[in-house]
Protein backbone atom coordinates (compact mmCIF):
# COMPACT_ATOMS: atom_id res chain seq x y z
CA UNK A 1 0.00 0.00 0.00
CA UNK A 2 1.47 3.50 -0.70
CA UNK A 3 -0.18 5.68 2.00
CA UNK A 4 -0.61 9.72 1.58
CA UNK A 5 -0.67 12.08 3.74
CA UNK A 6 -4.74 13.39 4.11
CA UNK A 7 -4.89 17.31 4.15
CA UNK A 8 -7.73 16.92 6.35
CA UNK A 9 -5.00 15.91 8.71
CA UNK A 10 -1.79 17.75 7.69
CA UNK A 11 -3.65 20.73 8.55
CA UNK A 12 -5.45 19.52 11.50
CA UNK A 13 -5.72 21.99 14.39
CA UNK A 14 -3.82 19.17 16.77
CA UNK A 15 -0.98 19.40 14.02
CA UNK A 16 -0.74 23.63 13.60
CA UNK A 17 -1.19 23.71 17.65
CA UNK A 18 -4.62 24.89 18.77
CA UNK A 19 -2.75 27.80 20.51
CA UNK A 20 -2.13 29.45 17.19
CA UNK A 21 -6.09 29.40 16.70
CA UNK A 22 -8.54 31.36 18.63
CA UNK A 23 -11.62 30.83 16.57
CA UNK A 24 -11.91 27.01 15.77
CA UNK A 25 -14.25 26.04 13.45
CA UNK A 26 -12.65 23.27 11.70
CA UNK A 27 -13.70 20.57 14.64
CA UNK A 28 -16.10 17.50 13.60
CA UNK A 29 -17.08 16.96 17.26
CA UNK A 30 -18.77 18.12 20.20
CA UNK A 31 -16.65 19.52 22.98
CA UNK A 32 -13.88 17.63 24.41
CA UNK A 33 -15.24 16.06 27.68
CA UNK A 34 -13.15 16.16 30.87
CA UNK A 35 -11.94 13.04 32.45
CA UNK A 36 -12.99 14.46 35.99
CA UNK A 37 -16.56 15.09 34.50
CA UNK A 38 -16.47 10.99 34.28
CA UNK A 39 -17.38 9.18 37.53
CA UNK A 40 -14.67 6.46 37.11
CA UNK A 41 -12.21 4.94 39.04
CA UNK A 42 -9.26 2.91 37.12
CA UNK A 43 -7.30 2.34 40.76
CA UNK A 44 -7.92 -1.38 40.56
CA UNK A 45 -8.02 -1.89 36.70
CA UNK A 46 -5.60 -5.01 35.50
CA UNK A 47 -3.58 -3.89 32.36
CA UNK A 48 -3.37 -6.64 30.83
CA UNK A 49 -4.23 -7.77 27.30
CA UNK A 50 -7.97 -7.32 26.63
CA UNK A 51 -10.47 -9.82 25.04
CA UNK A 52 -9.76 -9.81 21.23
CA UNK A 53 -13.18 -8.71 20.53
CA UNK A 54 -13.14 -6.00 22.73
CA UNK A 55 -14.77 -5.69 26.72
CA UNK A 56 -17.76 -8.03 26.52
CA UNK A 57 -19.09 -5.26 29.19
CA UNK A 58 -18.87 -2.91 26.65
CA UNK A 59 -20.10 -5.05 23.34
CA UNK A 60 -23.04 -6.02 25.67
CA UNK A 61 -24.20 -2.64 26.44
CA UNK A 62 -23.63 -1.37 22.87
CA UNK A 63 -25.27 -4.41 20.72
CA UNK A 64 -28.38 -4.42 23.98
CA UNK A 65 -29.24 -0.99 22.26
CA UNK A 66 -29.93 -2.67 18.83
CA UNK A 67 -31.72 -6.02 20.53
CA UNK A 68 -28.18 -7.35 18.96
CA UNK A 69 -25.61 -9.93 20.10
CA UNK A 70 -22.30 -8.88 21.52
CA UNK A 71 -20.45 -11.13 19.11
CA UNK A 72 -21.77 -8.88 16.43
CA UNK A 73 -19.50 -5.73 17.71
CA UNK A 74 -15.76 -6.00 17.77
CA UNK A 75 -14.30 -2.80 19.86
CA UNK A 76 -11.52 -0.66 17.09
CA UNK A 77 -9.08 2.28 17.71
CA UNK A 78 -11.52 4.86 17.04
CA UNK A 79 -13.86 4.62 13.78
CA UNK A 80 -11.05 5.74 11.74
CA UNK A 81 -9.21 2.02 12.37
CA UNK A 82 -12.70 0.35 12.13
CA UNK A 83 -13.10 1.88 8.59
CA UNK A 84 -9.48 0.38 7.85
CA UNK A 85 -10.04 -3.04 8.85
CA UNK A 86 -13.24 -2.98 6.89
CA UNK A 87 -11.37 -1.44 4.01
CA UNK A 88 -8.34 -3.63 3.86
CA UNK A 89 -10.74 -6.68 4.40
CA UNK A 90 -12.88 -6.40 1.43
CA UNK A 91 -10.59 -4.81 -0.61
CA UNK A 92 -7.67 -5.42 -2.96
CA UNK A 93 -5.91 -3.99 -5.55
CA UNK A 94 -8.31 -3.88 -8.65
CA UNK A 95 -11.49 -4.03 -6.32
CA UNK A 96 -14.79 -1.62 -7.60
CA UNK A 97 -15.36 0.16 -4.82
CA UNK A 98 -18.34 2.91 -4.93
CA UNK A 99 -17.61 5.60 -2.46
CA UNK A 100 -19.72 8.54 -1.67
CA UNK A 101 -17.98 11.89 -2.34
CA UNK A 102 -17.34 14.47 -0.60
CA UNK A 103 -16.54 12.22 2.47
CA UNK A 104 -14.33 11.87 5.59
CA UNK A 105 -10.83 11.62 4.21
CA UNK A 106 -10.19 7.89 5.29
CA UNK A 107 -12.96 6.38 3.60
CA UNK A 108 -11.82 7.53 0.35
CA UNK A 109 -7.30 7.39 0.91
CA UNK A 110 -7.90 4.16 1.94
CA UNK A 111 -9.39 2.71 -1.62
CA UNK A 112 -6.58 4.72 -3.14
CA UNK A 113 -4.20 3.13 -1.67
CA UNK A 114 -5.18 -0.24 -2.05
CA UNK A 115 -5.37 0.63 -5.58
CA UNK A 116 -8.93 -0.19 -6.01
CA UNK A 117 -11.40 0.75 -8.78
CA UNK A 118 -13.54 3.76 -7.63
CA UNK A 119 -16.72 5.46 -9.04
CA UNK A 120 -17.38 8.46 -7.10
CA UNK A 121 -21.32 8.90 -5.99
CA UNK A 122 -21.02 12.83 -6.06
CA UNK A 123 -23.13 14.83 -3.72
CA UNK A 124 -24.38 18.26 -6.18
CA UNK A 125 -25.08 21.34 -4.02
CA UNK A 126 -27.24 21.97 -6.63
CA UNK A 127 -29.41 18.71 -5.34
CA UNK A 128 -29.59 19.46 -2.05
CA UNK A 129 -26.83 16.64 -1.41
CA UNK A 130 -29.43 14.48 -1.89
CA UNK A 131 -28.57 10.28 -2.25
CA UNK A 132 -28.82 9.89 -6.25
CA UNK A 133 -30.29 6.29 -5.90
CA UNK A 134 -30.34 5.65 -9.60
CA UNK A 135 -26.86 6.78 -9.95
CA UNK A 136 -25.80 4.70 -7.64
CA UNK A 137 -27.57 1.59 -9.21
CA UNK A 138 -26.02 2.69 -12.47
CA UNK A 139 -22.18 2.59 -10.48
CA UNK A 140 -22.82 -0.93 -9.44
CA UNK A 141 -20.56 -3.51 -11.47
CA UNK A 142 -19.94 -7.53 -11.24
CA UNK A 143 -16.67 -6.64 -10.23
CA UNK A 144 -18.37 -4.45 -7.12
CA UNK A 145 -17.39 -5.61 -3.47
CA UNK A 146 -18.31 -2.47 -1.34
CA UNK A 147 -20.46 0.42 -1.62
CA UNK A 148 -19.39 3.16 0.94
CA UNK A 149 -21.73 5.63 2.21
CA UNK A 150 -21.98 8.16 5.18
CA UNK A 151 -24.98 9.31 6.99
CA UNK A 152 -25.00 12.05 9.24
CA UNK A 153 -23.11 13.00 6.61
CA UNK A 154 -19.75 14.53 6.78
CA UNK A 155 -19.56 17.26 5.81
CA UNK A 156 -22.63 18.25 4.64
CA UNK A 157 -24.54 17.51 7.98
CA UNK A 158 -27.59 15.88 5.45
CA UNK A 159 -29.21 12.67 6.29
CA UNK A 160 -31.16 9.78 5.05
CA UNK A 161 -34.49 8.51 5.15
CA UNK A 162 -35.22 5.09 6.65
CA UNK A 163 -36.95 4.48 3.17
CA UNK A 164 -33.62 5.33 1.39
CA UNK A 165 -31.58 3.35 3.31
CA UNK A 166 -33.20 -0.06 3.24
CA UNK A 167 -33.12 0.82 -0.95
CA UNK A 168 -29.55 0.67 -1.08
CA UNK A 169 -29.46 -2.17 1.08
CA UNK A 170 -31.71 -3.83 -1.57
CA UNK A 171 -29.35 -2.70 -4.06
CA UNK A 172 -26.12 -4.13 -2.51
CA UNK A 173 -28.29 -7.56 -1.45
CA UNK A 174 -29.22 -8.04 -5.11
CA UNK A 175 -25.67 -7.47 -6.20
CA UNK A 176 -23.95 -9.65 -3.80
CA UNK A 177 -21.53 -6.91 -2.09
CA UNK A 178 -21.50 -4.97 1.04
CA UNK A 179 -21.95 -1.71 2.53
CA UNK A 180 -20.25 0.04 4.75
CA UNK A 181 -22.33 2.79 6.63
CA UNK A 182 -20.44 4.87 8.70
CA UNK A 183 -22.59 6.12 11.01
CA UNK A 184 -20.61 8.27 13.71
CA UNK A 185 -23.26 10.89 13.95
CA UNK A 186 -26.58 8.73 14.61
CA UNK A 187 -27.26 9.91 17.61
CA UNK A 188 -27.03 13.38 16.50
CA UNK A 189 -30.06 13.48 14.18
CA UNK A 190 -32.65 16.76 14.25
CA UNK A 191 -35.11 14.35 12.08
CA UNK A 192 -36.41 10.80 12.57
CA UNK A 193 -33.29 8.65 13.09
CA UNK A 194 -33.29 5.80 10.64
CA UNK A 195 -32.75 2.01 12.45
CA UNK A 196 -29.25 1.16 12.80
CA UNK A 197 -28.47 0.18 9.39
CA UNK A 198 -26.12 -3.13 10.39
CA UNK A 199 -29.89 -4.49 11.92
CA UNK A 200 -31.16 -4.64 8.67
CA UNK A 201 -29.13 -7.14 7.03
CA UNK A 202 -26.02 -9.00 7.02
CA UNK A 203 -24.18 -7.30 3.95
CA UNK A 204 -24.21 -4.49 5.89
CA UNK A 205 -21.24 -3.04 8.21
CA UNK A 206 -22.13 -0.49 10.91
CA UNK A 207 -19.25 2.16 12.39
CA UNK A 208 -19.48 4.51 15.52
CA UNK A 209 -17.17 6.08 17.94
CA UNK A 210 -17.36 7.91 20.70
CA UNK A 211 -15.23 10.78 19.16
CA UNK A 212 -17.66 12.69 17.14
CA UNK A 213 -20.68 12.95 19.06
CA UNK A 214 -19.71 12.56 22.90
CA UNK A 215 -16.38 14.17 22.82
CA UNK A 216 -14.35 11.60 24.10
CA UNK A 217 -11.60 11.55 21.04
CA UNK A 218 -9.07 11.54 23.26
CA UNK A 219 -9.32 7.60 24.15
CA UNK A 220 -9.46 6.42 20.79
CA UNK A 221 -12.49 3.95 20.99
CA UNK A 222 -14.92 2.99 18.85
CA UNK A 223 -16.78 -0.21 16.81
CA UNK A 224 -17.89 -1.89 13.84
CA UNK A 225 -21.47 -3.70 14.08
CA UNK A 226 -22.06 -6.42 11.72
CA UNK A 227 -24.58 -9.96 11.54
CA UNK A 228 -22.17 -11.99 9.32
CA UNK A 229 -20.17 -14.66 11.12
CA UNK A 230 -17.62 -15.21 8.51
CA UNK A 231 -16.98 -11.20 8.18
CA UNK A 232 -16.69 -10.91 12.26
CA UNK A 233 -13.87 -13.83 12.00
CA UNK A 234 -11.96 -11.79 9.10
CA UNK A 235 -12.16 -8.43 10.89
CA UNK A 236 -10.80 -10.02 13.87
CA UNK A 237 -8.34 -11.49 12.30
CA UNK A 238 -7.29 -8.14 10.60
CA UNK A 239 -7.01 -6.42 14.22
CA UNK A 240 -5.67 -8.77 15.57
CA UNK A 241 -2.54 -8.68 13.45
CA UNK A 242 -2.39 -4.64 13.35
CA UNK A 243 -2.76 -4.57 16.93
CA UNK A 244 -4.17 -7.39 18.92
CA UNK A 245 -6.39 -5.29 21.30
CA UNK A 246 -7.32 -2.47 22.49
CA UNK A 247 -6.25 -0.27 25.72
CA UNK A 248 -7.76 -1.67 28.34
CA UNK A 249 -7.69 1.88 29.80
CA UNK A 250 -10.00 3.42 26.79
CA UNK A 251 -12.37 0.38 26.90
CA UNK A 252 -12.96 0.95 30.63
CA UNK A 253 -13.70 4.83 30.69
CA UNK A 254 -15.95 4.21 27.25
CA UNK A 255 -17.65 1.95 29.22
CA UNK A 256 -18.33 4.14 32.23
CA UNK A 257 -19.29 6.72 30.28
CA UNK A 258 -21.83 5.31 27.97
CA UNK A 259 -23.33 3.51 30.73
CA UNK A 260 -24.21 7.02 31.73
CA UNK A 261 -24.95 8.21 28.04
CA UNK A 262 -28.16 9.79 28.55
CA UNK A 263 -26.85 11.90 31.19
CA UNK A 264 -24.17 13.15 29.23
CA UNK A 265 -25.55 13.64 25.66
CA UNK A 266 -28.60 15.71 27.57
CA UNK A 267 -26.26 18.68 28.26
CA UNK A 268 -24.21 18.31 24.63
CA UNK A 269 -27.84 18.53 22.69
CA UNK A 270 -28.61 20.98 24.78
CA UNK A 271 -25.39 22.97 23.85
CA UNK A 272 -25.92 21.67 20.00
CA UNK A 273 -29.03 22.70 19.58
CA UNK A 274 -28.20 26.58 20.82
CA UNK A 275 -25.07 26.25 18.41
CA UNK A 276 -27.01 25.31 15.62
CA UNK A 277 -29.58 28.07 16.17
CA UNK A 278 -26.71 30.65 16.45
CA UNK A 279 -25.49 29.19 12.94
CA UNK A 280 -28.92 29.11 11.07
CA UNK A 281 -29.71 32.61 12.62
CA UNK A 282 -26.01 33.55 11.20
CA UNK A 283 -26.92 31.94 7.75
CA UNK A 284 -30.14 33.59 7.34
CA UNK A 285 -28.40 37.50 7.79
CA UNK A 286 -25.24 37.53 5.69
CA UNK A 287 -25.52 37.73 1.74
CA UNK A 288 -22.13 35.71 1.43
CA UNK A 289 -22.45 32.30 1.88
CA UNK A 290 -25.36 29.35 0.66
CA UNK A 291 -25.26 26.18 2.39
CA UNK A 292 -27.84 23.35 2.49
CA UNK A 293 -29.20 23.57 6.28
CA UNK A 294 -28.18 20.13 7.82
CA UNK A 295 -30.48 17.84 9.65
CA UNK A 296 -27.59 16.28 11.75
CA UNK A 297 -24.27 16.02 12.83
CA UNK A 298 -22.02 18.94 14.29
CA UNK A 299 -20.97 20.47 10.52
CA UNK A 300 -22.54 21.78 7.81
CA UNK A 301 -21.14 22.74 4.55
CA UNK A 302 -21.46 26.35 2.94
CA UNK A 303 -20.18 27.62 -0.56
CA UNK A 304 -19.27 31.51 -0.76
CA UNK A 305 -21.85 32.24 -3.61
CA UNK A 306 -20.36 32.32 -6.96
CA UNK A 307 -21.16 35.83 -8.03
CA UNK A 308 -18.91 36.89 -5.01
CA UNK A 309 -15.47 37.61 -6.77
CA UNK A 310 -12.06 37.16 -4.84
CA UNK A 311 -8.98 34.94 -4.81
CA UNK A 312 -9.80 31.85 -2.92
CA UNK A 313 -6.68 31.24 -1.25
CA UNK A 314 -6.06 35.18 -0.08
CA UNK A 315 -9.54 34.52 1.52
CA UNK A 316 -7.88 31.27 3.64
CA UNK A 317 -4.81 33.38 4.64
CA UNK A 318 -6.57 36.18 5.52
CA UNK A 319 -8.78 34.30 7.78
CA UNK A 320 -6.15 32.43 9.22
CA UNK A 321 -3.84 35.29 9.98
CA UNK A 322 -5.19 38.38 10.20
CA UNK A 323 -8.42 36.40 12.45
CA UNK A 324 -7.34 33.36 14.00
CA UNK A 325 -9.64 31.57 12.33
CA UNK A 326 -10.05 28.22 11.27
CA UNK A 327 -12.89 26.19 9.03
CA UNK A 328 -12.20 23.32 6.70
CA UNK A 329 -11.50 24.53 2.95
CA UNK A 330 -13.34 21.94 0.37
CA UNK A 331 -10.17 20.65 -0.39
CA UNK A 332 -9.92 18.78 2.38
CA UNK A 333 -12.93 16.80 0.66
CA UNK A 334 -11.52 16.70 -2.82
CA UNK A 335 -14.32 19.86 -3.51
CA UNK A 336 -13.89 23.13 -4.76
CA UNK A 337 -12.13 25.60 -2.17
CA UNK A 338 -15.20 27.86 -2.14
CA UNK A 339 -16.66 25.26 0.14
CA UNK A 340 -15.89 25.06 3.59
CA UNK A 341 -16.54 22.92 6.67
CA UNK A 342 -18.23 24.51 9.79
CA UNK A 343 -18.08 22.91 12.77
CA UNK A 344 -20.78 24.59 14.90
CA UNK A 345 -20.23 21.48 17.71
CA UNK A 346 -17.08 22.18 19.41
CA UNK A 347 -16.76 25.96 20.82
CA UNK A 348 -18.66 27.96 23.02
CA UNK A 349 -21.00 30.37 21.75
CA UNK A 350 -19.56 33.15 21.75
CA UNK A 351 -16.36 32.08 19.78
CA UNK A 352 -18.71 30.37 17.44
CA UNK A 353 -20.68 33.57 17.00
CA UNK A 354 -17.52 35.79 16.85
CA UNK A 355 -15.80 32.85 14.31
CA UNK A 356 -18.88 33.50 11.79
CA UNK A 357 -18.83 36.98 11.84
CA UNK A 358 -14.64 36.53 11.05
CA UNK A 359 -15.66 34.45 7.82
CA UNK A 360 -17.74 37.65 6.83
CA UNK A 361 -15.19 40.21 7.52
CA UNK A 362 -12.24 37.85 5.44
CA UNK A 363 -14.34 37.83 2.48
CA UNK A 364 -15.49 41.43 2.69
CA UNK A 365 -11.34 42.11 2.72
CA UNK A 366 -10.30 40.21 0.16
CA UNK A 367 -13.35 40.52 -2.58
CA UNK A 368 -12.99 42.33 -5.42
Amino acid sequence: MKYVRMPIEVESPEELGYEKIKYNLTESSVTDMILGDINLDLSKLILCYGSHLGKTELRELISSEYNLKPENVMLTVGAAAALFIVNTSLLSQGSHIVVMRPNYGTNIETPKALKCQISYLDLDFDNDFKLDIEKLKSMITKDTKLVSLTYPHNPTGVTITESELKEVISIVEKNNCYLLFDETYRDMSFVQKTPLAATLSDKVISISSVSKAYGLPGIRMGWLICQNKELMNTFLAAKEQIYICNSVVDEEIAHIFLKEKDKHFEKINSHILENFSILENFIDNQNYLEWIKPTGGVVCFPKIKDSIKLDIDDFYHTLNNDYSTYVGSGHWFEMNKRFMRIGYGWTDKEQLKQGLNNIISAIEKVKK
